[in-house]
């Protein structure tokens, strides 16, 4: 039965990730900031009290696995903060940092230095890594018609695109793989909390459940260490609206879909 780990397992894409690998019952570990949600899928087994923004988050994760080596992580937790060129807003981009780009590095260290990451013989994948990242860390899909503005939300996420990059380097010995991933544009609290609901339908906006579905489908089917280090978009260009401009026609371009840096 393999295990799975989801950092920030409570609400939208993590707990349907997690309520999906529960389902299929593998043994599964959840994070929440405090306790578990209410009707939790009764087979997530919750690790609590977990700020990933905190120094001791990745060594309180480990300790909360007692042991259990892991098949598969998925750190989805995020933080979107709104802001603007005439508006910046200093104590939210710090929280973005925190959360999206300096987090996953302390958790990884943690879990790897606990020895709850399995190693690979070669040619074969050990702990696949998973690290949710999002279109809007693209530096090579941004484009004028967008404006600027947003300034952490973009650039905490092409950070958290470098430190997985680098995580891939320092684990490649081991044969474990570290991908980025923007699993779709989603229909969440968070979006919705920066006003991004008004764009759910031109923008072709899923809900956390379809995310869950095609993520787990390109993890089980088509990642591994040929991929490692590597930025990808599962569900395709579909609902990146800058793509034709940048990368051409959304017909021509193949789904599961590479990203550009």
């Amino acid at each position: 039965m393999p295990n799975v780990l989801i950092v920030g397992a409570t609400r939208g894409l993590g707990y349907e990730l997690a309520k999906r690998y529960a389902q299929r019952e593998d043994s599964v570990y959840g994070t929440a900031r405090t306790s578990q949600p209410a009707n939790a899928h009764h087979d997530i087994r919750w690790i609590t009290g977990i700020d990933v923004a905190e120094e001791e988050a990745g060594g309180k994760i480990a300790r909360g696995l007692q042991g259990h080596k892991l098949d598969l992580v998925i750190i989805t937790a995020g933080y979107f903060g709104k802001e603007s060129f005439d508006e910046p807003d200093f104590t939210a981009e710090v929280k973005m940092y925190q959360t999206s780009a300096i987090a996953p590095v302390f958790v990884v260290h943690a879990l790897h230095k606990a020895g709850l990451l399995k190693s690979a013989a070669e040619g074969k994948t050990g702990t696949k890594i998973i690290l949710v990242s999002s279109e809007s860390g693209s530096i090579g899909l941004r484009h004028e018609s967008e404006g600027g503005g947003n300034y952490a939300h973009h650039a905490s996420k092409s950070a958290l695109n470098m430190v997985g990059k680098l995580l891939s380097l320092d684990l490649k010995k081991d044969n474990v793989a570290v991908g980025l991933v923007h699993p779709g544009f989603m229909r969440t609290e968070m979006t919705a909390g920066v006003g991004f609901d008004k764009y759910w339908d031109a923008g072709g906006a899923v809900t956390p459940d379809e995310a869950a579905k095609s993520l787990a489908s390109w993890i089980d089917d088509d990642f591994d260490m040929s991929k490692t280090g590597t930025y990808w978009a599962p569900r395709g260009a579909a609902d990146i609206g800058t793509a034709e401009a940048m990368l051409g026609p959304k017909e021509n371009l193949p789904t599961p879909l590479e990203l550009p840096w």
